[in-house]
């Protein structure tokens, strides 16, 4: 009499839902290390769907379409702006101007009150339309 012995269990393990699961860990670690780059440059366009307020009081520097420069509504030449910048933020910390640009004027307008706000150390928000 022959006496067969059972075949022996052999374990497996079932890694088919493995790549699944990693495949889902690396999407969710790519998405997360995008959003929490710090070297981000973080831009406000010229057309906005919401605005932000701000609680503080600004000056706000407005160009028109015909190079016209206002501040707080007080007619200014362009020539005089730098000064005049000076002497409102004589003794201010926290130097914030809001920028109200015509949408007409070319980058080359804006960029030049741009400078003259780094040069003075002025901080510069533009103001946009919803």
């Amino acid at each position: 009499m022959k006496i067969r012995r059972k075949a022996r269990f052999a374990p497996e393990v079932f890694t088919h839902s493995l790549n699944d699961i990693m495949f889902f860990l690396l999407l969710f670690f790519l998405i997360i290390s995008t959003m929490s780059n710090p070297n981000v440059i973080k831009l406000m366009l010229p057309k906005a769907s919401a605005t932000q307020q701000m609680y503080k009081k600004q000056i706000t520097l407005s160009i028109d379409d015909k190079k016209g420069y206002f501040i707080d509504k007080e007619p200014v030449p362009f020539d005089r702006l730098e000064a005049e910048l000076q002497s409102i933020f004589a003794n201010v910390e926290d130097k914030t101007i809001v920028l109200r640009v015509d949408k007409n004027l070319a980058v080359q307008d804006l960029v030049d009150v741009l400078e003259l706000g780094a040069k003075n150390e002025i901080k510069m928000v533009m103001a946009t339309a919803k």
